[in-house]
């Protein structure tokens, strides 16, 4: 009898053990589990406070990432590249079209009362084409008297107005910058008059100006050569770029 209840004694208290241990065991876990959690949080924690230290002071993430796309769209360099075309009401100039076939603009470089606006002080290119086709004939009275045949000068220019030189807008205040002449013709004389043909030529100019905010740049010629004008795309165009 009392060695059964020595071994009921024994199983009692070796049950309360294990339930002791258990409870042990599971109150290690959470503390482990606590503890762990806690060092992911201060882990957390220390990457944020370097992060916001690597970013500019006083500025959040939102501020950061504005401020750095301003910087990218300040970036872009100034470009612009316009078409040309015959226009009857303009009498000294090719009409400039800045959204048709290649042409583009980008950077503060605009087109306004078909002139390119310059954005900022700097240095930039400037250039410009114009193609002609022209008709050439020669006198058929006397093949070889040079003077009887006709010789068509193509002319182009571009001109510069900025502040830096004048306080107003009048045609006096244009600067030339960029000037040619080509000479074209002659052809030969042909039996049937209707069978002259034409002479296409182009005439290109192109050179590097520093250039102040706000100056503006527009292009002239002869209003009789306007009628002969190539406007299709490519052949005859106006552009800047910057440096």
């Amino acid at each position: 009898m009392e060695g059964e209840c020595k071994v009921l004694l024994d199983a009692t208290v070796n049950t309360e053990v294990k339930k002791q241990t258990m409870q042990s065991v599971k109150l290690i876990s959470k503390q482990t589990t606590a503890l762990l959690a806690f060092t992911l949080c201060l882990a957390a924690a220390a990457v944020l406070v370097f992060n916001r230290h690597g970013e500019d002071p006083g500025h959040d993430g939102d501020s950061f990432d504005i401020h750095h796309t301003l910087r990218q769209i300040s970036n872009v360099r100034a470009a612009i590249h316009l078409e040309g075309e015959y226009n009857p009401a303009i009498k000294t100039s090719v009409e400039w079209k800045d959204q048709v076939d290649q042409s583009h603009f980008q950077g503060g470089l605009v087109l306004s009362n078909n002139e390119i606006v310059i954005p900022q002080n700097g240095l930039y290119f400037v250039y410009s084409q114009v193609s002609f086709r022209v008709r050439c004939s020669i006198s058929n009275d006397d093949d070889d008297d040079t003077t009887s045949k006709p010789i068509v000068h193509l002319s182009h220019t571009v001109m510069r107005w900025s502040s830096s030189y004048c306080t107003d807008n009048t045609t006096n205040c244009y600067q030339t910058i960029l000037h040619s002449i080509h000479t074209a013709c002659q052809k030969t004389a042909s039996s049937d008059p209707d069978d002259e043909g034409h002479w296409f030529s182009a005439v290109y100019m192109g050179a590097v100006f520093n250039l102040k905010k706000g100056d503006t740049l527009k292009t002239e010629m002869e209003e009789k050569m306007l009628l002969d004008l190539e406007d299709e795309p490519g052949k005859t165009f106006f552009g800047v770029f910057a440096l």
